[in-house]
C-alpha cells in the first residue's frame, strides 16, 4: 500500500515518472519530491498500471515490469488525487519528458491537460555549471558524480529528489540563478482542455 500523499505548502515540487514501453503514455511509476522552504526533501511514489505492454528494455532499465504493477491502479486512478497538491506549487522536471509524458496519459485516460507551472531542472543546471557541456553534460548520471548527489537512478521517487538536489545545489551555487528561477509558491489553474 502507498504512503499518503505529502501535504502542505512548499517551495516547488519535483516529479518524474518511469515508462513501461516507448510509448509516453505508457506511465509505470510516478515520483515526487516536494521541497520545503527549510529545504527538506519529502519523497513520494507509486507505481501505475500502464495498460499496455512492457517493453524488456524498459524492464532492464528501471526494474518495474508487469508484476510490479500488478495491484497499482491506472493512470487516471491515481493522477487526479495527485493534481491537487501539484497544481498549487511549480513543478521542476530534469527534461522534458515527464511534462510529456503526463499530457500523454492524460490524452490516453480521457482526462483533462494539466497547467501546471514547469521548470527545467537541465536548464537550470547548465546556467549553473555551464563547464559541463561538453564534460560529462547535464543528465542526472554525470550531475550525480559531480555535485556527489546520493540517489538511485531510473527510480522515479529517487529521480525527482534528484531533481529536487540539483535545483537547491544550483541556487546555493549562483544566487542571481536563484533570483532568476525563484521557486515560490503560486496558485495555477487546475487543468485545461485538449
Amino acid at each position: 500500500m502507498t504512503s499518503p500523499l505529502p501535504d502542505g505548502e512548499f517551495q516547488f515540487i519535483a516529479l518524474d515518472v518511469e515508462t513501461a514501453c516507448g510509448d509516453s503514455a505508457s506511465i509505470c511509476q510516478i515520483g515526487i519530491a516536494c521541497v520545503g522552504y527549510d529545504e527538506s526533501i519529502r519523497t513520494w511514489s507509486t507505481y501505475v498500471d500502464p495498460q499496455m505492454p512492457f517493453a524488456p528494455f524498459n524492464i532492464d532499465l528501471h526494474g518495474i515490469g508487469p508484476n510490479t504493477v500488478r495491484n497499482a491502479g491506472n493512470f487516471a486512478q491515481v493522477w487526479p488525487d495527485m493534481l491537487p497538491l501539484l497544481s498549487r506549487h511549480p513543478m521542476v522536471q530534469h527534461s522534458r519528458f515527464d511534462e510529456h509524458a503526463i499530457n500523454a496519459a492524460c490524452k490516453a485516460h480521457g482526462l483533462l491537460r494539466p497547467c501546471l507551472t514547469w521548470l527545467d531542472s537541465v536548464t537550470i543546471a547548465r546556467a549553473a555549471w555551464p563547464e559541463l557541456k561538453g564534460n560529462g553534460g547535464h543528465g542526472l548520471a554525470n550531475l550525480k558524480q559531480v555535485l556527489k548527489l546520493d540517489f538511485h537512478h531510473h527510480d522515479a521517487g529517487e529521480d525527482a529528489r534528484a531533481a529536487a538536489m540539483v535545483v537547491l545545489h544550483a541556487q546555493a551555487a549562483s544566487p542571481e540563478l536563484a533570483a532568476k528561477h525563484a521557486l515560490r509558491f503560486k496558485p495555477v489553474q487546475l487543468s485545461l482542455p485538449f
